[in-house]
């Protein structure tokens, strides 16, 4: 599914509705050049769970836990990751437990250590503002997928949905 996102309220209302549908569960991972808005998707997708903070992309850190209403939920940017074996340094392999939501910027650079996403999001800059293609790679994706297309649609936001074959 590829969604219009005219400006940043669009990006942060496409986050909520993601958390919301997540239900602080899964994997999403962000990918777009910088600048894209990854970061701004994530805040949106944090006040989904009532998280009302600032929410900073952890650049140096690599990851921000969150515990909100008892979720936890797992904030990555691996921008400036130098190998993927330094996740599992930072305790990885636990944070991406089954019961937590985690939300990976740039996983192309966890690549053949990261587990296979719920979802997958691929920001890009348009006119305007940008656009987001949203791919699915578990039953919980395409649940998240089904739930916002139906979301979505009254929105007219849609810019093209792959039809069931």
């Amino acid at each position: 599914m590829r969604v219009r996102l005219d400006d940043e309220d669009r990006q942060v209302a496409l986050g909520r509705r993601l958390g919301r549908a997540l239900g602080g569960q899964g994997r999403v991972y962000l990918e777009g050049e910088l600048g894209a808005g990854k970061t701004t998707l994530t805040r949106g997708i944090l006040r989904a769970h009532g998280h009302e903070g600032a929410v900073k992309s952890p650049t140096y850190t690599l990851v921000e836990p969150y515990e909100i209403g008892g979720m936890r939920l797992y904030h990555f940017d691996l921008y400036r990751l130098g190998d993927p074996e330094e996740l599992e340094f930072i305790g990885g392999r636990d944070l991406f437990a089954d019961d937590a939501l985690c939300i990976v910027e740039w996983p192309c650079r966890g690549a053949g250590w990261l587990p296979e996403p719920d979802l997958r999001i691929t920001l890009s800059l348009g006119e305007p503002g940008r656009a987001a293609s949203l791919e699915a790679f578990s039953e919980l994706g395409r649940s998240v997928l089904a739930t916002l297309s139906q979301e979505l649609a009254l929105d007219d936001v849609i810019i093209e949905q792959e039809r069931e074959q």
